[in-house]
């Protein structure tokens, strides 16, 4: 069975204008003026906002991660770095405090 065509109908919208094209997602019928192409479908406004709306919402629970695990990941880098440190001088011998090393008298 082959969708209905859009032949004669009118806009969702503007009960006026003649429609255009057949929003994918809604099945409501638009002019062009209310429908423009995104990823390569031609959608209606209202559903191509849900649609951006929840990628949105994806990537602002990803940044509040983000958010949270940067302070974290920066004391862990500190930590590393200053345990380095105190690896390194802990292999400086004992005699270089003592001044035998250097040849003190």
């Amino acid at each position: 069975m082959s969708p209905p065509s859009i032949a004669g109908q009118r806009c969702f919208v503007h009960d006026f204008r003649e429609a255009a094209a057949r929003c994918p997602v809604c099945r409501n019928a638009y002019c062009r003026e209310c429908v423009t192409e995104h990823e390569g479908r031609v959608v209606c406004a209202a559903c191509l906002k849900k649609s951006v709306g929840e990628r949105q919402a994806g990537r602002r629970r990803f940044a509040r991660v983000a958010a949270a695990a940067l302070p974290l990941l920066g004391l862990l880098l500190a930590w590393l770095f200053f345990f380095g440190i105190g690896q390194a001088l802990m292999l400086i011998p004992a005699s270089v405090h003592d001044g035998t090393e250097w040849g003190a008298k």
